[in-house]
């Protein structure tokens, strides 16, 4: 039979302008360019499409029994395959005569994708994804048939769809968030995972893991679905849920259906570090010509998009638990009990008890919570000899915090103390139990004893390096938390000697707002610095009140001298003999009473007061200077006002000093700083410094402080145990093959052994 796609070329060839043979790709690219020219050569491939698709579905219903699918003539699955990507690529160019093609396609391949030959399949399904990159059709429209696909049990379809799903809503993403759009897609999703079947249920599972791992749909939908998977009634979901939940990079299945699709990732986290030299930059803006330098200032970008990149991906894995998807749960309560009641009831394997567990630890932990019946089914774990007892430990570790009661896991830490930590365990064994311990008691010290500590401490004497590392790490921890329980030789230089744990319950409640303290220490010493100024500019302004002072008098006599001469001046020269006649009259007056008065004080008395004199040049002056006239009143005010003013800074400066002397004073009385001087209100200069302080007070004591820091609860909510902590300075008994690899080592500069004869024989030649 010959081709279909034959006949339409040369129906096409006999049909054209031209004598030559026309291919589909040249005929592709000549409709492109001129899509008027060519509509008689779509319409005629579209009817061959139409007409190659109805025969091919006759086919596929006599022969549907047919394992390998409709494949008796493999041709025209070929033509069928080209003609469906050569109508995809020119939709674009003819929207209205192919306005039905992608219904077409669609309806195909939700009815026949199972019967379809692989290669039919793909080739659709290429052709349909063409479709939806050119925003043709939406994705909304055709998700579902793509995660159909991935569930038909071929390899490669099951790639192809899962990286288009995938690819397809993280482009949609980049700029910015569609709500409505990502919720359509959820939807479908979620519906999915909820079903029984667990092909369908599994294929959703890795879609949403594999959005949520590349930080597109990080919300709190997602991460509810992917939490509440656990409890799927198919084992195998649950187990990959427990896995993503556990920080696994992907979720590993028995066909590794998603190794290949993270390979991209790994390769980048795996490349090289990029660097940038000034060099680079400068010959990117300056050398070469115009095209050289948009080359290499394209060249340029990209090696910055790659550091940016590096940088996004460090910091990504090394706060992944922040993104865990156990942060965002509504009820961690509710999942946490939900879980362990399956925990308690199930049969599954060992390991797959272990994750759960694991779990439920992780969100008591990150959330707080309080469980406390888990903490006494810990117990019957809590052996030397137990499976992966490490792990279980961390798992205990992981699940104590300071809201729980210490009566709660008082069983759980005695056991542990009396099943690890004695004379007849292993050495490794007892470092483990010292580790443990220290992890407990970092979260809640209150379980420790003074007797338990001061013997526990005993150990670091051991000959055994991780026994005695371990038992000095324990010291050094209750060196800051309660010093109190060591003995006195082990207490060594604590930072605050009267350290205590708060009790259970117990909480800081803040009066004020954190840091104020610093801020008005910081406040203190400025103030005393600016009163040492003050000090200063009022001894200055002293000083020069005296200057102004003299000058002021100096200028009092000029003045008078001058209203004195103007008065003289500006009267008649009768009103002048007049006045000096007067002048004369009176001075004699006065002459005559001085010396009445004077004769008459040495009669009674015979010495005069000096006070009384003063007093009486005082009142003198002051007729006097009744007798000037209205001007010379004016210009005393106007002096007076003017030493009110020069006096004016330094009572400034001494009301300032009292109102800070007041202030210390309240503030003694208190028994601590107020948060501001006027209203209790601080700025955001204040908030700032106060960061800038805390900062320098944080970076004084790390300095100082020799040990460890202690971490808030937030903090060690947030942090994970590592089961590798807990054996650290454990020397593990080799394997034979690791032995054989440090033997091999130890030889590579050795020559080959020989005897000593071979030896001296070569010698000898070597010689002749």
């Amino acid at each position: 039979m010959a081709s279909l796609a034959s006949i339409a070329l040369e129906t096409l060839s006999a049909s054209s302008r031209s004598s030559e043979k026309l291919r589909l790709p040249a005929l592709q690219s000549k409709m492109k360019t001129d899509p008027e020219g060519y509509q008689a050569e779509l319409q005629l491939i579209l009817s061959q499409f139409s007409s190659s698709l109805v025969h091919f579905q006759q086919q596929a219903a006599l022969n549907f029994n047919s394992i390998t699918g409709v494949g008796a003539d493999p041709t025209m699955a070929k033509d069928l395959g080209d003609f469906a990507m050569f109508l995809a690529h020119v939709t674009p160019f003819y929207p209205k005569q192919l306005n039905e093609f992608p219904k077409e396609l669609v309806a195909f391949l939700t009815s026949s994708a199972r019967t379809l030959p692989s290669g039919l399949r793909c080739n659709i399904a290429q052709a349909l994804i063409l479709l939806v990159n050119r925003k043709i059709i939406d994705l909304s429209e055709t998700l579902s048939l793509f995660m159909e696909l991935q569930t038909l049990g071929d390899r490669n379809m099951r790639k192809l769809a899962f990286s288009h799903v995938v690819h397809s809503i993280r482009r949609m993403n980049k700029k910015h968030k569609n709500e409505a759009k990502n919720k359509a897609l959820q939807h479908i999703l979620f519906e999915m995972l909820k079903q029984e079947d667990e092909a369908r249920a599994k294929r959703s599972l890795v879609t949403l893991c594999e959005l949520y791992r590349r930080k597109v749909w990080s919300d709190d939908r997602t991460a509810e679905a992917i939490c509440y998977a656990c409890f799927h009634s198919s084992s195998r979901i649950m187990i990959s849920a427990l896995l993503f939940l556990l920080d696994y990079e992907k979720i590993e299945n028995d066909d590794d259906d998603d190794s290949d699709a993270s390979s991209s990732e790994d390769e980048t986290t795996q490349s090289p570090q990029v660097v940038i030299s000034k060099e680079a930059m400068y010959k990117a803006h300056h050398k070469g010509t115009a095209a050289s330098k948009k080359k290499k200032k394209a060249k340029l970008q990209r090696a910055i998009r790659s550091m940016k990149r590096q940088q996004r991906m460090s910091s990504e894995s090394s706060t992944y638990i922040y993104n865990s998807p156990l942060n965002y749960l509504k009820n961690p309560q509710g999942f946490a009990e939900s879980l362990f009641s399956i925990l308690r009831t199930c049969n599954e394997r060992f390991e797959v008890k272990m994750m759960m567990l694991k779990v439920i630890a992780r969100t008591i932990g990150l959330h707080r919570l309080i469980l406390l019946d888990f903490y006494r089914f810990l117990q019957k774990y809590v052996q030397p000899h137990q499976k992966e007892i490490t792990s279980l430990l961390a798992a205990a570790v992981q699940a104590c915090h300071d809201m729980v009661p210490p009566e709660a896991v008082q069983d759980l830490f005695k056991q542990l103390v009396n099943q690890f930590v004695h004379d007849r365990s292993r050495p490794e064994v007892i470092a483990v139990g010292l580790n443990v311990i220290r992890e407990i008691c970092l979260r809640m010290p209150l379980l420790m004893t003074e007797e338990l500590l001061q013997d526990l401490a005993l150990y670091k004497k051991s000959h055994e390096k991780a026994v005695s590392a371990a038992s000095r790490s324990l010291i050094a921890l209750f060196r800051q938390v309660c010093p109190s329980l060591l003995v006195k030789k082990d207490r060594g230089r604590p930072i605050d000697p009267k350290a205590r744990p708060r009790a259970f319950g117990e909480a800081n409640v803040l009066t004020n707002v954190p840091g104020a303290e610093l801020l008005q220490q910081d406040i203190k010493n400025d103030d005393s610095e600016d009163g040492d100024d003050s000090d200063e500019i009022t001894s200055m302004n002293s000083d020069d009140d005296l200057d102004e002072n003299e000058n002021f008098a100096s200028s009092d006599d000029e003045l008078e001298d001058q209203l004195h001469g103007y008065n003289n001046e500006g009267k008649d020269d009768d009103l002048v003999e007049e006045e000096e006649e007067e002048d004369d009259d009176d001075d004699e007056n006065e002459d005559d009473s001085d010396i009445s008065l004077d004769a008459d004080e040495e009669e009674e008395d015979g010495s005069v007061d000096a006070e009384e004199v003063e007093a009486e040049e005082d009142e003198e002056h002051e007729t006097n200077d009744n007798a000037i006239e209205d001007g010379g009143q004016e210009l005393t005010k106007s002096k007076a006002r003017k030493r009110k003013i020069s006096d004016f800074d330094g009572q400034l400066v001494a009301a300032d000093t009292s109102l800070r002397a007041l202030k210390r004073l309240a503030e003694a009385k208190l028994g601590g700083p107020t948060s501001d001087s006027t209203d209790g209100i601080l700025s955001n200069e204040d908030f700032q410094r106060i960061k800038e302080l805390k900062a320098k007070k944080e970076a004084k004591i790390a300095l100082a402080q020799q040990g460890f820091k202690v971490p808030s609860s937030e903090q060690l909510s947030v942090k994970r145990v590592d089961p590798a902590m807990l054996e650290a300075h454990i020397r593990h008994k080799l394997t034979k093959e690791e032995r054989l690899a440090l033997v091999r080592a130890g030889r590579e500069d050795r020559e080959k052994y020989q005897a000593r004869t071979a030896v001296k024989q070569k010698k000898i030649k070597k010689k002749l």
